[in-house]
């Protein structure tokens, strides 16, 4: 049986697309021409590559590891697959738009912050995702979303990529679950 969800998921380059309109909408409106674009690895940085493609930013692309500002790091240890982040470009009184791939409690994106505060100041942050789901733990909401899933706590939805992407429902505990 397919669901909307369904349709929704395995639409990428639509939820992508729609990512993109909500940026230059938001943008425009903010009268922002010149952000920086900031992915948060893995899956934000395969979703932010799209975007940063299809936006035609003049400045490179910068990528996050939040491994070290989670707030679980003490109880869950490194990350096997650690990887430097990467800010090519000063922070200080810039527009980033910082994108992930899924939003669900919140923390990611409160480490992300956390992580770009200690680069420097920037003028704003919009936050772009590819799916907003339900399970918010932080008070953190997204500017511009591709989707909005309501899985409740039995379901967790996972981006598989670089290429070609791909979202999966999966059983909170199962193959794939974080």
């Amino acid at each position: 049986m397919t669901t909307t969800e369904d349709i929704a998921i395995h639409d990428i380059d639509g939820l992508i697309d729609r990512m993109a309109a909500g940026l230059r909408s938001l943008l425009a409106e903010r009268r922002i021409d010149d952000p920086v674009m900031i992915g948060i690895h893995s899956g934000g940085v395969w979703v932010a590559e799209r975007l940063h493609r299809e936006l035609g930013l003049s400045q490179p692309l910068g990528s996050l590891d939040i491994t070290f500002y989670r707030d679980d790091f003490s109880r869950i240890g490194l990350h096997p697959q650690v990887k430097p982040s990467s800010l090519p470009f000063a922070i200080d009184d810039r527009h980033i738009i910082l994108v992930d791939d899924v939003l669900n409690t919140g923390r990611t994106v409160r480490a992300a912050l956390n992580e770009i505060f200690d680069f420097g100041r920037p003028a704003s942050v919009v936050l772009a995702v590819l799916v907003d789901r339900d399970g918010r733990e932080l008070p953190v909401e997204a500017q511009v979303t591709g989707c909005f899933l309501d899985l409740g706590p039995d379901r967790e939805i996972k981006l598989r990529g670089p290429a070609p992407l791909s979202l999966d429902i999966v059983e909170r505990g199962g193959e794939g679950g974080a």
